[in-house]
């Protein structure tokens, strides 16, 4: 009973040598017999206990993971040595094993990729880096510390902000801050080379690395790449004054023919010539010709001296102003085709016949004649319209499918181009934008023909459809097994095994019904299969075997049981199983299927496959003449 009190100390992967003692209970007493067993004795990991019967002394053989075996309980007995008779009841005593600094930190990724917005407010990124390691929690063999040990290039700097919470198995997480700014201009992309390391005795580490693009944000302002004002003329003049003073500083006004804001002049301070530009075009089709009156003056005012006396003000204001007249002629640029509706859209039924007439654009152009523009297409993925190269009336030449992939949420596009005659051609553009209703057209199916039904596990396989239409031509579908009268209405349904079936490949006939009553038949390949711990075949099933009489009296037999026509659907010849489909809560089960054969047959000869075939199927059965040469058991039960 001391060995009950006491936890059995062992350091992991202790070097040995081995065997070595690692407890005795040092009992006067040598008239018992002592054994052991559970863990690390007949249990995994088997060998690493043993026990002196006569001693008590506890031997282990071979040094221990700590990460896979934390601790060991071990049950012991003691019995008389001469009878033989148990002393006491079973009782036992733990080995704890002690936690060495055997293992690393563990970056989880190891490398990690992202993004981040150049615009992105110093601080906290959105990126966090997460570690483990495997030694036992809550010692220094397991406490993690990051940091950054290089960053390409250096700025700004990236360092690590370490989260009081922590993930999930107690990973450490750490997120990553900085300060500054980025530019994307100067760099694009950085990388960090991240360290963790642990507080064990020796310390161990590892690394992670960081990559990390910049994507380019909003950080310039537009600029005009080019003037758009076009500079017409220049007016030269001629003053006596002294030059450059405000005296001979010309001043130049429009008098007239700029009402609508076309032109403006200026005045070159280098030449003093006056720049006349235009900086808004005049349409030609309004105008062709106009003429500028243009003044000119100086910066400081005239001074006039008339029979040897100051001018008054209102003289020098009764003065003419020196004045010169510009002729500014519009020359004709060839206007393109306008469309009156860029952007036109129809509402079409998907499938409807060829020849139909979607859309006639109307098209004006001020300079070209109409009846010359000519139409092409642009744009037409589907290749499902033509257009009228006079016209530009678009017909359709297939019918529309609205779930092709060239329709994006119903929308198909067509862009069409209208060019006129002038020199050179213009060309101006439209779209047409036809928004197809749905028809159900499409019979729902299976999103995959293929499943597993882990016979040591469950008798349950999920039946997923799917339907290319849209609501409400789509689900909720109803379900059934070939002609069964149940039907369930659901998005997805179980297939389940009222009985344990043999291991091998099973093929289901599915009715799939959808919510406008549209019918899909399809076929779902069920494999029943020992999976073991996990989601998938242990092992292959057979593929092939030798075709020998037996054989094609159990094909025979399979395809019968396809072909029968009965309220219920059979999986196999055997009453070991049906397959039906039922709610997920709900109680019960589907009904029994009916056999065309019976299943307590011993003996059966290839002859009597056909008869039974005959009997099963009489509308659909021929006249079968064989001659039987051997005659051998294919069925039992």
């Amino acid at each position: 009973r001391r060995w009950v009190l006491s936890t059995i100390e062992l350091q992991e992967e202790d070097p040995g040598p081995y065997p070595k003692e690692l407890f005795n209970d040092k009992s006067s007493m040598h008239k018992l017999r002592f054994s052991i067993s559970g863990q690390g004795v007949n249990e995994d990991p088997k060998g690493v206990f043993t026990i002196e019967p006569f001693t008590g002394a506890v031997i282990v053989h071979k040094p221990i993971d700590r990460e896979l075996y934390p601790v060991f309980l071990v049950e012991f007995d003691v019995a008389d040595r001469e009878s033989g008779s148990i002393l006491d009841r079973t009782l036992s005593f733990s080995v704890a094993i002690k936690d060495i600094n055997d293992n690393a930190p563990e970056f989880l990724p190891e490398v990690l990729h992202t993004s981040i917005p150049e615009n992105t407010q110093e601080g906290v990124l959105p990126v966090s880096l997460q570690a483990k390691d495997k030694d036992e929690k809550g010692n220094e063999n397991s406490r993690i510390t990051m940091r950054v040990v290089s960053q390409d290039p250096p700025s700004p700097v990236i360092t690590l902000k370490p989260l009081s919470a922590r993930g999930s198995d107690d990973n450490v997480i750490t997120q990553l801050i900085f300060t500054g700014c980025f530019d994307y201009d100067v760099t694009k992309a950085y990388k960090l080379l991240v360290e963790a390391q642990d507080h064990g005795n020796p310390v161990l580490t590892s690394t992670a690395t960081v990559n990390i693009d910049i994507i380019d944000s909003n950080t310039h302002q537009p600029v005009f790449t080019m003037e758009t004002n076009k500079e017409i003329l220049r007016l030269s003049v001629e003053d006596k004054d002294t030059p450059n003073t405000q005296a001979s500083k010309a001043v130049y006004k429009i008098l007239k023919g700029n009402e609508d804001g076309n032109y403006k002049i200026e005045t070159d301070p280098k030449t003093n010539e006056g720049v006349l530009t235009v900086i808004k075009g005049k349409d030609y089709e309004r105008t062709t010709l106009t003429q500028l009156e243009i003044s000119v003056e100086n910066e400081e005012p005239l001074f006039l001296c008339i029979d040897g006396k100051p001018a008054s003000p209102a003289m020098r204001a009764a003065r003419k102003l020196n004045t010169t007249k510009v002729d500014v002629k519009v020359i004709d640029v060839n206007d393109p085709p306008v469309f009156q509706q860029k952007i036109q859209t129809v509402y079409k039924k998907e499938e409807g016949n060829p020849g139909e007439v979607l859309y006639e654009p109307i098209v004006k152009d001020v300079d070209s004649d109409a009846d010359k523009i000519r139409y092409e297409l642009v744009d037409d993925p589907a290749k499902w319209v033509k257009v009228d190269p006079k016209t530009g009336k678009v017909t359709t030449v297939m019918k529309m499918d609205r779930e092709s992939p060239y329709v994006v949420n119903g929308t198909y596009t067509v862009v069409i181009r209208a060019i006129d005659n002038g020199e050179p051609p213009a060309t101006g553009t439209g779209t047409l934008v036809i928004q197809l209703g749905d028809l159900n057209d499409n019979a729902p199916y299976l999103t995959s023909n293929n499943s597993i039904m882990c016979g040591n596990k469950t008798q349950r396989v999920t039946v997923k459809p799917d339907d290319a239409d849209a609501p409400p031509f789509a689900g909720p579908f109803s379900f059934s097994i070939a002609s069964e009268d149940k039907k369930l209405l659901r998005s997805e349904s179980s297939l389940i095994s009222l009985k344990s079936l043999p291991y091998g490949n099973y093929l289901i006939p599915l009715r799939i019904e959808d919510q406008q009553g549209k019918v899909g038949l399809d076929t779902l390949n069920v494999v029943v299969c020992d999976c073991g711990d996990k989601d998938v075949c242990r092992s292959p099933l057979p593929r092939s075997s030798n075709l020998n009489g037996a054989a094609i009296g159990i094909l025979l037999g399979s395809l019968l049981l396809l072909a029968c026509k009965t309220k219920e659907f059979i999986l196999n010849i055997q009453e070991e199983g049906n397959q039906t489909l039922i709610n997920y809560n709900e109680e019960g089960g589907g009904s029994l299927a009916k056999v065309c054969l019976s299943s307590h047959i011993t003996s059966i000869s290839l002859k009597s496959v056909f008869l039974n075939l005959c009997k099963c199927l009489p509308k659909c059965c021929m006249m079968i003449s064989i001659k039987i040469t051997k005659t051998e058991q294919i069925l039992s039960a």
